[in-house]
């Protein structure tokens, strides 16, 4: 499996994937009726950030997104987002994309990487993010309305470089 940028034909691999983690209600706080265009707009990033996917030759398996948290006084700090399709969970996917992302924002020269929301009933993501370096600065109590598990958590995390 490789790494590479997103290309705007990887688009009908990306939008399934994409669509099958919102829908779900269960790891990202996007609006399960969002269109194909709306999450288009919403995932693939403008310079300075980055989109990228992993393939297995022709076949996306996951992608990223990256670049500075906030604007202004907080674009020191970079932030990303990972989404791995259901099939290809389990299989470090998800730790190579989120690698990758690190890399980049030490690259680009950012201070550290910061997760604003992170569902803390995903504890395959959690484990992960701990696993690379980060830390859990705080939970907001039942942020996230988890479609079985009711009103959880969600978790800021910061990696500092």
């Amino acid at each position: 499996m490789r790494i590479r940028a997103f290309a705007p034909q990887d688009w009908a691999q990306v939008w399934p994937i994409i669509s099958e983690v919102v829908r779900a209600q269960d790891t990202f706080a996007y609006d399960p009726a969002m269109s194909a265009d709306e999450a288009y707009a919403t995932w693939v990033e403008v310079p300075s950030g980055r989109t990228v996917v992993a393939v297995d030759g022709t076949r996306v398996h996951g992608t990223a997104k990256m670049g500075p948290n906030r604007p202004g006084p907080g674009s020191h700090v970079s932030t990303a987002s990972f989404m791995v399709a259901a099939d290809a969970r389990g299989r470090g996917v998800g730790t190579a994309l989120c690698r990758d992302a690190l890399d980049w924002a030490r690259r680009q020269g950012y201070a550290g990487m910061q997760f604003n929301a992170v569902v803390e009933t995903n504890r395959a993501a959690v484990e992960v993010y701990l696993r690379e370096g980060f830390t859990v600065i705080g939970t907001v109590p039942g942020a996230f309305r988890h479609p079985t598990r009711g009103r959880v958590g969600l978790h800021v995390m910061y990696h500092e470089f």
